[in-house]
């Protein structure tokens, strides 16, 4: 037996990049992935994380589809297309846009799964932050911020669930050479040579090597740990 054969897992933004690795890493473990997107694979859910209605739509929708919820993994969020720039040119708008699709989101999602979770006795939930706000990196306040709440929000309400044995956790990877990224060369120009430099493990960070820690925690191998954030960077931060 696989370690998640017979769970059902839910993956917000997994069509491509790192929730694409993901939904594949908890696939080849035996889960049930369920794929929500804006432009979702075939087989997968339509939805805006931000939108309240569809976030329940689509946990209602996996529930109805699968019987089930037991993971819940985070990953949807806005960053590549951010530019980067001083804060005081940071239109108020875009700020606002970034909370809602990176902070807000997770907030509605964990508030559709949960009363599923605690029905079923138990549950894991993984949130995607990034390496950014442990670095303090700059003119990108908005997404750094954004990410930085991530892991508050990962703290407490992990405190608030442990009785109900649901876990939750946070995972940061650093700069990836994801498609998203790949599509805007100048933050490449900015940002990979500096990040690989800076990486004890001196090589470009993909996708895939975010899998095995979000893996590992929504498996029983992680049944004693909760709160936490993992820092997958190549050891550009030891955490």
């Amino acid at each position: 037996m696989s370690a998640l054969d017979g769970k059902v897992a839910l993956v917000t933004g997994g069509s491509q990049g790192i929730g694409a690795a993901i939904a594949a890493g908890l696939d080849a473990e035996g889960a049930t992935v369920v794929i929500a997107d804006l432009n979702p694979p075939e087989g997968g859910i339509r939805a805006d994380v931000a939108d309240e209605g569809d976030v329940q739509r689509m946990v209602d929708e996996t529930v109805e589809r699968h019987g089930r919820l037991d993971v819940l993994v985070n990953n949807a969020g806005l960053y590549a297309s951010l530019a980067m720039r001083p804060f005081t040119e940071i239109p108020l708008d875009e700020w606002r846009q970034v909370m809602e699709v990176n902070v807000a989101s997770m907030f509605l999602t964990c508030r559709a799964a949960v009363p599923v979770m605690r029905a079923q006795g138990g549950g894991k939930i993984v949130n995607i932050s990034s390496g950014t706000p442990f670095r303090g990196v700059p003119f990108l306040l908005h997404y750094v911020t954004s990410k930085g709440a991530i892991v508050a929000f990962t703290r407490a309400l992990a405190k608030e669930l442990g009785k109900d044995g649901i876990h939750v956790n946070c995972v940061a990877p650093g700069f990836t050479m994801t498609e998203g990224v790949q599509e805007h060369p100048e933050v490449i120009e900015k940002l990979r040579e500096v990040s690989i430099a800076s990486r004890t493990i001196q090589r470009d960070q993909v996708p895939e090597d975010v899998v095995g820690a979000v893996v590992f925690l929504c498996t029983p191998a992680a049944d004693f740990i909760t709160g936490q954030t993992m820092v997958i960077d190549g050891g550009q931060f030891f955490h």
